[in-house]
């Protein structure tokens, strides 16, 4: 199984939120649906982070979907970033997202919500996107790439259940926070690249509740 996606995007959030080492998600892999449903865990989604806590052991597990896999090494988004592998990309990068963040919080004793969880993924799937673009020297970007995941995207309710509404919140926040942040991807001065990778690091490190009123206050 090619996984060379998943440790790119894993290097790629290390190096701009200035992380640690974290444990590599490659090790803690599933693709098999099945064996997924055989937990007990299916939801109608094509990646999913299984959490589970057993005193102050904390176990986990990433699906994600074999064929979104087999997909991206057909057309790596690390040769172009395009409309036809970008949703499969983003897939991968929100589970990578999960682990990461879920990681780094347990190792620093925090916990973290849902609302919290889903609020840094699509954060991280845009600046993930742009980082990559602009990498790749593509044009009109960040205004499309915005309004690819946050102004076109749709909670599918069927995927979500009764965590639509929760999901929504996160993508309209994320949303404002992505959008003040867009500049500092449209500029190539180096020191708005140091004040994005600031800002950027600043809000990784902040809880549910300071994440929500740095946006409310700021974006």
């Amino acid at each position: 199984m090619h996984n060379g996606t998943l440790a790119s995007l894993q290097g790629a959030l290390a190096e701009i939120y200035d992380l640690p080492a974290t444990p590599a998600v490659a090790d803690y892999l599933m693709t098999d649906r099945a064996r997924l449903a055989s937990l007990g865990a299916v939801r109608a989604s094509d990646e999913q982070l299984l959490v589970a806590e057993d005193g102050d052991t904390l176990s986990l597990a990433l699906f994600i979907d074999a064929d979104v896999l087999e997909r991206l090494a057909l057309r790596d988004p690390y040769r172009e970033l395009t409309g036809e592998n970008l949703a499969d990309y983003l897939t991968a990068a929100e589970g990578v997202s999960h682990f990461v963040y879920v990681a780094w919080n347990a190792g620093h004793d925090k916990p973290v919500t849902l609302l919290e969880l889903e609020l840094q993924a699509e954060v991280d799937k845009y600046v993930l996107a742009a980082w990559l673009l602009r990498e790749q020297g593509a044009g009109r970007f960040p205004g499309e790439l915005h309004r690819a995941l946050f102004d076109r995207a749709r909670v599918d309710p069927h995927a979500a259940g009764s965590r639509a509404g929760m999901y929504r919140l996160a993508s309209s926040y994320a949303g404002r926070f992505c959008r003040r942040i867009a500049s500092g991807f449209e500029s190539r001065a180096r020191h708005a690249s140091r004040e994005l990778l600031t800002e950027l690091r600043r809000f990784y490190r902040f809880g549910n509740a300071r994440k929500l009123a740095f946006i409310e206050r700021h974006a």
